[in-house]
């Protein structure tokens, strides 16, 4: 499977019952969304709720995604402070039927270059699947150093980057330092700037309520051909107006699509705000759509 032949990534929740237990039947749903629109899937990613969930419950989740029926590709989370706990976890997925992984800078600790590299490349060694390196500064506290990621260009389990730092010239800094990856906007809102300084494609949190429109505003952004640029800004950017995932888990709880907007404490949907924006954005890409598919 050639994975940079899939443009869209979806960073898919976990849809979870009001006691806070896993709801499968929703998750089945939003898989067959997905698989539907031909979108890839990351499982167990920071839209996931990763780090609210136990081992125990990742796998069960994990087990359950690599047995759903798709014609999709498959990427898990690979992300953590503890690199001894980290590896194990690669050690495990290892083992079962996923693509690919994503890779995130180490939380909290904030290492320099060398401490970076020596993660990055321990991880990369540990896999036998292609790795997404994922920069996400406002989660881990720091960039992803360019310095490591020149290191590892030509790492065989280096196969690409997910870049959300919300800045167009960082976003370029990684495309022209690494050169043997394709990159990927991790920010729906920014992935017409991205694509004008070589952007591959999408990691997508609003994919998860609009699936199918979400692909179609991939790929006019790719080819050049999208017009309502501030329409999709708008609507991208009023999934953060609380922490992700609350306003894109609350959205498809009103829609229909998973039957309730619970979340893991520390998140909760009482911080949900600005519902009717978000209502507003919904009913603005469901007409996009309709217009334009």
């Amino acid at each position: 499977m050639n994975l940079n032949n899939t443009k869209l990534w979806t960073a898919v929740i976990t849809p979870m019952n009001q006691d806070g237990s896993v709801d499968y039947e929703s998750l089945k749903n939003v898989l067959k969304a997905q698989n539907e629109a031909g979108n890839g899937i990351l499982i167990l990613g920071s839209t996931g709720e990763a780090l609210n969930i136990d081992e125990k419950e990742a796998r069960e989740i994990l087990e359950f995604a690599c047995n759903f029926e798709k014609t999709v590709p498959l990427m898990c989370g690979v992300g953590g402070i503890n690199l001894k706990a980290t590896s194990e976890w690669v050690d495990y997925l290892n083992t079962l039927n996923i693509d690919c992984y994503l890779v995130v800078t180490p939380l909290y600790a904030k290492p320099g270059d060398e401490g970076q590299y020596e993660w990055f490349k321990t991880l990369l060694d540990k896999a036998n699947k292609p790795c997404m390196l994922y920069n996400v500064p406002s989660r881990t506290g720091k960039d992803m150093s360019l310095k490591a990621c020149e290191k590892l260009i030509d790492h065989p389990k280096f196969w690409a980057i997910k870049e959300a730092s919300g800045s167009v010239e960082k976003f370029s800094q990684y495309v022209q330092t690494c050169k043997n990856q394709s990159v990927y906007s991790g920010d729906d809102a920014l992935l017409p700037e991205f694509t004008k300084v070589g952007c591959k494609g999408l990691v997508s949190v609003a994919a998860n309520v609009w699936p199918k429109e979400t692909n179609l505003y991939t790929k006019k952004c790719l080819d050049n051909s999208l017009k309502e640029t501030k329409l999709w800004e708008d609507a991208s950017n009023s999934l953060f107006v609380a922490s992700n995932p609350i306003p894109v888990k609350w959205l498809m709880s009103e829609v229909g699509q998973i039957k309730s907007p619970t979340l893991r404490a520390p998140l909760t949907v009482n911080d949900m705000n600005s519902m009717d924006t978000v209502k507003n954005s919904h009913q603005n890409i469901t007409n996009w759509y309709r217009e334009n598919s």
